[in-house]
């Protein structure tokens, strides 16, 4: 707990609720009385110590949950999207935003996205990949049953953490009656593997590197040992195309490939003994720098949680191809395109060398209230493929949960240090920034005939 006030009464409510408690029995399990917990839920007591305390030891409390309020940066967060000339004739002031985010910080998460995601609704309707990643996020990218499968089969396999190919190997060709075969690229034209049924064979291309062959490996024994369990969490989720159903599939037969080679519990205590460091847990584990980054986003399992990273995968032109909020509140993760501050663009230039900056969101309103964020970024090969196309992978964590983190060493942690950056043009309301390529929306622009500023879009600044 920081030393700020926190008053969480609608947090408190929705747990009591999803327990099924009445309000004398939930303060029974807590050791405080009934009309303090009934004060703590109307706002009108603050949450101590203890009480979060007793909520993380009697509950499945995530105490992470007191910030949701981070996630749309803050009062000033959604004072600025309720200063948006739409609203204008219903002057509403910084109080009433603070009423409304203290009252019910759901409801307001509810009207920012909304908000974000109006003008893009139309193109996103009926996309597949942002349904999947909807549901994926629903999640917060963690599917316990399939990290205990994989973990119990790892254990069975006797997986350790040096070279996992040849009990790979064993797996598929014992359980499975399955031979794998490195083909010529001229083989396997535009594809990695191929399952060759007639021939009992995984056709690997030769241009994966060994990770990537290991990750195909645990891939389909995933898909070979762990169908049931991923059609059943494949079939849940109501989706509009059935691509996105498809593409969610696929999403979970990665997860429980990385699950296996990364298994949960062993993952962890690397992670907390080395501090997280990446280079150390890439060879420890013998995985792709892209791999690794997509196990750092889904550690949260209850009672066992690590870090909350986000992860993402940029192309040269700034577009996600890959994004995983995770735990984190790094909504700007969930942009459509980077801002060109962030040092994730130099990284193409760096030839496979991990950059570390340390950055804020900024916006008309300052920074959005996270305190920073550490962000670090490597070039890889799609696919784990060698030379068919290139991205840069990022992750990024908290500045104030990152102290203890290897790459963090002689980074400034100080959020008035911290690089500004943007969550893409369009959404950015930063002033008179150089590199600004798009007008901001819901911004009225401003020319002056006689002046030519130094950016090419001025608009009024709320």
């Amino acid at each position: 707990m920081t030393e700020e006030t926190v008053f969480a009464g609608p947090v408190l409510r929705r747990l009591r609720k999803r327990e099924g408690l009445t309000q004398a029995a939930m303060a029974a399990r807590m050791s405080i009385s009934p009309s303090y917990l009934n004060l703590i839920e109307r706002n009108q007591r603050p949450l101590s110590a203890r009480v979060v305390m007793a909520l993380v030891d009697r509950f499945a409390f995530d105490p992470r949950s007191l910030q949701a309020d981070q996630d749309i940066g803050g009062v000033d967060g959604l004072v600025r999207r309720l200063s948006d000339e739409r609203f204008a004739d219903l002057g509403i002031d910084r109080e009433e935003a603070e009423e409304f985010l203290s009252a019910t910080p759901h409801v307001a998460s509810a009207f920012v996205r909304l908000f974000d995601r109006m003008d893009t609704a139309a193109l996103t309707a009926n996309d597949p990949l942002a349904e999947s990643r909807r549901e994926i996020e629903r999640w917060r990218n963690h599917f316990a049953d399939l990290d205990h499968a994989a973990e119990a089969l790892a254990d069975e396999m006797r997986l350790s953490r040096g070279d996992i190919a040849v009990a790979l190997t064993e797996r598929l060709r014992e359980r499975h009656q399955l031979s794998v075969r490195v083909l010529p690229a001229e083989v396997l034209p535009n594809s990695i593997s191929r399952l060759d049924l007639h021939a009992r064979q995984l056709q690997l291309s030769e241009m994966l590197t060994p990770p990537s062959r290991n990750f195909q490996m645990a891939l389909q024994i995933a898909q070979l040992e762990q169908r049931d369990a991923i059609r059943s969490l494949a079939q849940g989720p109501q989706f509009e195309d059935e691509a996105a159903r498809a593409l969610f599939k696929r999403h979970l037969e990665g997860y429980f490939a990385a699950a296996l080679i990364m298994p949960y519990g062993r993952f962890l205590r690397a992670c907390e003994a080395t501090g997280y460091d990446l280079p150390v847990l890439e060879r420890r584990f013998n995985v792709s720098f892209e791999q690794l980054a997509h196990r750092l986003t889904t550690l949260q399992r209850v009672g066992q949680r690590g870090l909350p990273f986000f992860m993402v995968r940029i192309d040269r032109a700034g577009q996600f191809s890959k994004s995983f909020v995770g735990a984190s509140s790094a909504r700007f993760a969930e942009a459509e395109i980077s801002c060109p501050l962030w040092d994730a663009h130099r990284a193409f230039e760096r030839g496979g060398e991990l950059i570390v900056q340390f950055v804020a969101i900024d916006g008309s309103e300052g920074q959005d209230g996270s305190g920073g964020w550490l962000t670090m970024m490597r070039s890889v090969e799609g696919a784990g493929a060698l030379g068919l196309a290139r991205f840069v992978v990022a992750i990024g964590i908290e500045g104030v949960l990152a102290s203890d983190l290897a790459q963090a060493r002689g980074i400034s942690l100080r959020a008035g240090e911290a690089e500004l950056i943007g969550p893409g043009c369009a959404r950015c309301y930063r002033v008179n920034c150089a590199q600004r390529s798009l007008p901001p929306r819901g911004r009225r622009l401003m020319f002056e005939p006689m002046r030519r500023g130094a950016t090419p879009f001025e608009f009024v600044a709320r």
